[in-house]
């Protein structure tokens, strides 16, 4: 299969991530179906996407033909069985293995044979998901970054069964997309989130070791280190509940007590607090 083989995306979760990377394909020129479990969370999806564009037409980004022609092409949906006239599958559900699994057992059943799976899994091991399927060369890794229109980088994980075609073909697609492909290992967090995470986790300890506020804390990441966000601020905008299960997983892959989960970070989730999409995570946020 080549690039221009691929025409038509699904994109199964319509949540952050899923509905920024249904934007940018649809942007790209791909026929987008954009799937969730239910037509409250498919809409609530796409009536983000509509007003993301419509920000851009404001700041001359793009102009209003664009923005309708991007819509007109994204199709919401309610079952996995859409993806039989779908050429690439993009998962970007909820960070959790058992819900992965069944999502692409589904798909090996509902998809053409032709279709190539891709998770946007930022921690769950590729190769374990492929082994749910029948075609595990064509299953592949390809992790967005958060918030997707604007940031440019992806991950291109392949499994230990994917093949160097279906490779090249993602790699192509990333780039239509505006994106830049960077390809990395099969290991649990893959370069990313195996960095990133811990130094959220540890800021979590600073808070809870009381050494200083979140206000403290992330001011120093972004006056001494340049960051442009605090950790704190950054972990409230993944949702911690996400980051609680990245760091769950780097934990059980490498049995290492540094990637050990900070028990206020557990304490927060369990209490619903899991940032901005809760309203209140280390810090308090207005709901939309």
């Amino acid at each position: 299969m080549a690039n221009n083989d691929i025409k038509a995306i699904m994109v199964v979760g319509a949540g952050q991530m899923g509905a920024g990377i249904a934007q940018v394909s649809a942007v790209a020129g791909y026929k987008v179906t954009l799937n969730d479990i239910s037509a409250e969370a498919a809409r609530r999806g796409y009536d983000g996407i509509a007003a993301n564009l419509a920000r851009s037409v404001a700041k001359e980004r793009c102009t209003a033909e664009e923005r309708e022609a991007a819509l007109s092409r994204i199709a919401q949906s309610v079952t996995l069985d859409d993806a039989k006239d779908c050429d690439l599958v993009i998962e970007a559900a909820t960070e959790n293995v058992a819900l992965k699994r069944e999502i692409f057992k589904t798909l090996d059943k509902a998809a053409p044979d032709h279709a190539i799976f891709a998770t946007n899994t930022s921690s769950v091991p590729i190769t374990e998901l492929a082994a749910c399927t029948t075609r595990p060369s064509k299953v592949i890794g390809m992790h967005f970054m958060n918030p997707v229109p604007v940031m440019k980088l992806v991950e291109i994980i392949r499994g230990l069964e994917t093949c160097e075609e279906v490779r090249e073909v993602i790699a192509d697609v990333t780039t239509r997309l505006g994106k830049i492909p960077v390809e990395v290992k099969d290991s649990p967090g893959f370069v990313s989130n195996r960095i990133l995470l811990p130094m959220l986790n540890e800021a979590v300890y600073c808070l809870y070791e009381g050494i200083g506020d979140p206000e403290a804390i992330d001011t120093v990441m972004k006056l001494g280190m340049n960051h442009p966000m605090g950790p704190l601020a950054l972990a409230d905008l993944i949702g911690l509940d996400t980051c609680l299960s990245i760091m769950e997983v780097l934990y059980d892959g490498f049995k290492d007590s540094k990637y050990r989960p900070c028990p206020l970070l557990r304490q927060y989730v369990q209490a619903g607090r899991l940032g901005v999409k809760s309203g209140r995570g280390f810090y308090a946020y207005e709901r939309a």
